[in-house]
């Protein structure tokens, strides 16, 4: 059966909060089966060659030598021992990839990764994410949104645009920005306000929500009756915009591994995790962007780029589009995770090559499924209590079924680039 996409809930919907956000952070460690975890943002997911070699060495010494990359474009360290925290700390600052430790969980910023290095879009919005980090860590009033809370840069080629982010900026081609801040608004504005524009939205947002009194933590959780006053936001913070009607949100597929403009290579990790030293064999490198598709953008990998490929396949790296893992996530499953039903990881790699990106999950909470149209493979059981130990797309599927009922669900396989 075709698989349908799956949505959140819907915007304005009411949502009473009694507890603040619990969302990890690199300070904020978070208990799991097999140890601590810590998830760093990367705004853009961007890493310097130093930060690349930091996160190595934080995974080898303090982790369990793996780095996952998140559907943000984040980076998470599992494994970790319950006193570490002074020593990642330290770690990581000295790396500067703590730049503001009352803000460190705020600053989830996912920006078109190929920006700027392939001749396409209308922006380098690269630049805009390090300008809109910036402004974030040196906003006081920034470090109460949620860890949650989203902003996405899409330079006008529709890669990011549709990846739920709470306020989103669009490059046009005329040298304008169009910000859209919750679902139901949208401004056109210049260009030079579209960082001062996306920060002036989200302090909105808070005021609304301290106004509703219900604890969201994202705009589409604030009841009808708290609708942000964005345009008046606007025109507080001196920022001149025209609304517009809302058009429907652009899409354009995400990269495939392989070569990526002049001189850069696009990559995949497998099954969202790199090894250590998988992560240190994308250097050299003038710095690596993390994807929401678990991938890794190497820029400036040199002028023989394309050359590096099969080194990096020999390192267990995703190189090629019609790869049998490229497009496969999964959640952490067993044993790191105790609400999981099955080691679906492992199960995982039944997937067979095709189009749709497949999500396995080892429980209805889908955690880090892709956005858009993707194939759900659900566990619903251990392998040991039911024969039916999976649905794919709603579809009860034994365990030993997995490989024929996603191949159906994932459609015809992509051909061989």
């Amino acid at each position: 059966m075709p698989p349908t996409p799956h949505t959140t809930p819907e915007p304005g919907e009411t949502r009473i909060r009694d507890r603040g956000d619990a969302c990890p952070g690199a300070l904020r460690l978070h208990p799991a089966e097999d140890g601590r975890l810590a998830r760093l943002r990367l705004p853009a997911g961007r890493l310097t060659s130093r930060q690349v070699e930091a996160l190595a060495t934080a995974a080898e010494t303090l982790g369990d030598g793996r780095i996952s990359i998140t559907s943000r474009g984040n980076a998470e360290l599992r494994g970790l021992a319950d006193d570490c925290g002074a020593s990642l700390a330290a770690l990581l600052d000295e790396a500067d990839l703590l730049p503001s430790p009352t803000h460190e969980r705020v600053r989830n910023i996912v920006a078109s990764p190929a920006s700027g290095l392939d001749g396409l879009g209308h922006a380098d919005v690269q630049l805009w994410a390090r300008d809109l980090d910036a402004a974030l860590c040196a906003e006081p009033r920034a470090a109460a949104l949620s860890g949650r809370f989203l902003f996405v840069l899409d330079d006008g080629r529709g890669d990011v645009a549709g990846l739920g982010g709470d306020v989103k900026l669009i490059a046009d081609a005329d040298g304008t920005a169009v910000l859209w801040p919750g679902d139901r608004r949208v401004f056109r504005l210049a260009a030079d306000d579209a960082v001062r524009a996306a920060l002036a939205a989200a302090l909105a947002f808070l005021d609304a929500a301290d106004a509703a009194g219900t604890g969201a933590w994202r705009p589409r959780e604030l009841p009808v009756t708290h609708v942000p006053d964005w345009a008046g936001a606007l025109a507080a913070a001196g920022i001149a915009a025209e609304a517009l009607p809302v058009p429907p949100t652009p899409f354009s597929a995400p990269p495939g591994p392989g070569a990526l403009g002049d001189g850069h290579l696009y990559v995949l990790a497998p099954l969202g995790r790199l090894t250590a030293a998988q992560l240190r064999a994308l250097l050299p490198a003038d710095e690596v962007r993390f994807t929401p598709w678990r991938g890794a953008v190497v820029v400036g990998a040199g002028p023989g780029a394309a050359g590096r490929l099969g080194g990096l396949a020999a390192h267990g790296l995703i190189t090629r589009p019609d790869a049998p893992l490229a497009g496969v996530t999964a959640c952490t499953g067993r044993p790191g995770c105790a609400k999981s039903l099955a080691d679906v990881r492992a199960d995982a790699l039944l997937a067979l090559p095709g189009p749709l990106p497949v999500h396995f999950s080892g429980c209805e909470r889908r955690c880090g499924h892709p956005h858009g149209a993707w194939v759900d493979v659900l566990a619903t059981g251990t392998e040991n209590d039911s024969a039916d130990s999976y649905s794919v797309d709603d579809v009860p599927t034994p365990r030993t079924s997995l490989s024929e009922a996603v191949a159906a669900a994932r459609g015809p396989a992509t051909p061989t680039r």
